[in-house]
């Protein structure tokens, strides 16, 4: 006779009640998640996160409130679940998981980790933190109605980094609003302000200046004060943007000047975001107006090219942006009181305006300015973030958790959360976890890669910050030369090798073919990077990574459709494993517009190839020469849609 504790077997219920698990991030699915946690029996949790509480988070994560705005994620999300669970041990971490305070020694005292994380750089982190500790990990991500949570265990299935990932599309709040560094942060940011102004407000999409951004204030004290001086004690008695605006008459002057002055030079008070950034440049009207030129090149004066295809100057897009606001007030207007506008690109004022708001902030922070024709197509869908999403996520989390503690590994599941029933009435498609890829850079046994650049322009700073930090995921790397002299080219102590940053690494005896052993000892991770000299890397490209390597995908090869199987241009990164265990259930298809964040190869399920959009399907595992292919016309857009959560 099974004896059980509540739901589960006795044995399961005891370990449950006595592991320690590891919780990274308490936002959107992190308060699910740690509800979920408590209610299912674990007792012994530990949850970290960076971010303090925003008016925005307030319709989704349930365990914050009005008071706690401005407040420690973790240490609020701890102290509610304590209300309804107080026999709970919780311990919060008002922190970066990236901070080497949390090093392997750190992970090694949890039994698993559950990631509820919302950016690629802690989810890297994160994947080889585990890696090296030899610990489970639970991945996962949504994006407004599409989720997926999958399993990650060293030697077993496939780390995070085994398969290249698309450019990431989803976006933290404070990046839009503080800190954009794309031009797509930019676009964003203009769509939120069109519906501030003209359309139905959202506190999702503010677009003012972020004053609890974590990344302005460390101490979580300093953070709650600046947030409470803005909203009184969470009371939230700010003048909202269109309110504002109607009390100007909608004067597109004193609007151009509030976004493009005023805030920026808010901004530029928060000095710690500009250390390590280059500070925005405010703009006003009197001086944009003194500007000869529309035009950013002479030739798209002269009527060559469409004119969509024009790139304005900043005095250009400052007049089209006062254009477009007096087009669109005077809309507004004839609706009557109370009326709203609706967002459509095919709306040529709309498109107006956010060609000009989007242009004009690239200027302020110093990016290349963008067509209307680029804008348009990069615009696409903005994905808002759906409750029931995060928890149905943070169910299957806890389902794949419970798994492992019962020591059934090899039942987990890469599960995917689909946007409608497919033919067989099916929401959450499951798939057999892949094997670990032999390429890998990260978990592979003797990680290697390889790399273009041009050794008499390539900066040691570069190296350092371009590749190895933000392309290759290290966060203290050393280098050393394999020159058989043992030449250190980078120390991760502060200072040791500061005078090498502004050399080239010709300079070293870098050559075509030199190798270079790179650790990050807070990763416990080791890479051997080959350098190949090229003087021929297209413009405006520093580097390039030879290979499979992530953000890299290669082609797909032109095989016949029977035989290959094909996820975002790579091969075998979408379907399950082709084990022949369980028979294949061959209607079962999932449709994805758009991931969040891909945890797996798995993850990688929608397609754009000659114009068709291929299907994943619902196959536990089987033979991948009896798999069913199904073509359906590829969407208007779907590759820009943008999740933001």
């Amino acid at each position: 006779m099974v004896q059980l504790v509540g739901s589960l077997r006795k044995e399961l219920a005891d370990s449950v009640s006595s592991c320690r698990v590891l919780v990274v991030g308490a936002g959107g699915i992190g308060c699910e998640l740690l509800k979920n946690l408590v209610l299912t029996g674990f007792k012994n949790i530990e949850v970290i996160d960076l971010d303090t509480i925003d008016v925005s988070n307030l319709n989704r994560q349930f365990l914050f409130q009005k008071k706690h705005v401005g407040k420690s994620k973790a240490q609020v999300a701890k102290e509610s679940v304590l209300q309804f669970c107080p026999e709970a041990n919780i311990t919060a971490y008002h922190d970066s998981i990236m901070n080497p305070d949390y090093n392997v020694e750190f992970f090694k005292n949890f039994m698993l980790v559950m990631n509820a994380l919302d950016n690629r750089a802690a989810r890297n982190h994160v994947n080889r933190m585990c890696l090296a500790a030899n610990i489970p990990l639970i991945e996962s991500g949504t994006a407004g109605y599409l989720g997926q949570v999958t399993v990650i265990k060293k030697g077993l299935t496939e780390c995070y980094e085994c398969q290249p990932k698309p450019t990431q599309k989803t976006f933290p709040g404070c990046t839009i609003r503080n800190t954009p560094s794309e031009p797509i942060h930019c676009i964003v940011w203009a769509k939120y302000l069109y519906n501030q102004l003209f359309g139905e407000e959202d506190a999702d999409q503010e677009v003012s200046p972020d004053t609890a951004d974590p990344e302005a204030s460390w101490d979580p004290a300093q953070t709650a004060a600046r947030a409470g001086a803005s909203n009184q004690d969470g009371d939230i008695k700010r003048v909202s943007t269109k309110d504002w605006a109607r009390s100007t008459g909608y004067d597109p002057v004193k609007i151009f000047n509030k976004l493009f002055k005023d805030d920026i030079m808010y901004l530029l008070t928060m000095d710690k975001l500009w250390k390590k950034r280059k500070a925005p440049q405010p703009l006003d009207w009197a001086v944009v107006q003194e500007m000869a030129d529309a035009f950013l090149q002479s030739d798209e004066v002269s009527g060559q090219g469409l004119r969509d295809q024009q790139v304005l100057g900043v005095k250009g897009y400052a007049q089209l942006f006062c254009n477009s606001v007096e087009t669109l007030r005077s809309q507004l207007a004839e609706k009557g009181e109370g009326a709203q506008l609706v967002w459509d690109k095919d709306d040529p004022p709309a498109m107006d305006f956010v060609t000009a708001a989007a242009n004009l902030r690239m200027h302020v922070f110093s990016m290349n300015m963008k067509s209307r024709f680029d804008v348009k197509s990069m615009a696409g869908n903005i994905i808002p973030a759906i409750a029931t999403t995060n928890a149905v996520i943070a169910g299957l989390i806890v389902l794949e958790a419970l798994k492992i503690l019962s020591g059934d590994l090899e039942q987990c599941r890469t599960v995917f959360l689909n946007k409608q029933p497919n033919p067989r009435k099916k929401l959450l498609v499951p798939c057999a976890l892949d094997p670990p890829n032999t390429n890998c850079y990260v978990c592979a046994s003797k990680p290697e890669v390889t790399v273009k650049l041009n050794v008499h322009k390539t900066l040691v700073q570069s190296l350092q910050d371009k590749i190895l930090k933000e392309k290759f995921g290290m966060v203290a790397p050393d280098v050393q030369i394999e020159d058989g002299k043992g030449t250190i080219l980078i120390s991760s102590e502060e200072g040791e090798t500061d005078a090498n940053n502004s050399k080239c690494l010709s300079e070293f005896g870098i050559r075509n073919g030199s190798r270079l052993q790179v650790d990050d000892f807070l990763q416990d991770y080791t890479l051997l990077v080959n350098l190949l000299h090229c003087e021929d890397l297209e413009k405006d490209v520093e580097f390039e990574v030879v290979g499979d390597a992530p953000d890299k995908a290669p082609p797909a090869p032109n095989v016949p459709e029977e035989d290959k199987n094909i996820a975002n241009g790579n091969q075998d990164s979408a379907l399950p494993s082709t084990s022949s265990k369980v028979p294949i259930e061959k209607d079962d298809v999932l449709i994805v517009d758009s991931d969040e964040e891909p945890s797996s190869s798995t993850m990688e399920a929608a397609v754009e190839m000659g114009g068709v959009k291929r299907k994943l399907e619902d196959v536990e595992t089987g033979g991948a020469g009896s798999k069913r292919k199904r073509l359906f016309e590829l969407p208007i857009n779907d590759d820009d849609i943008i999740a933001l959560d």
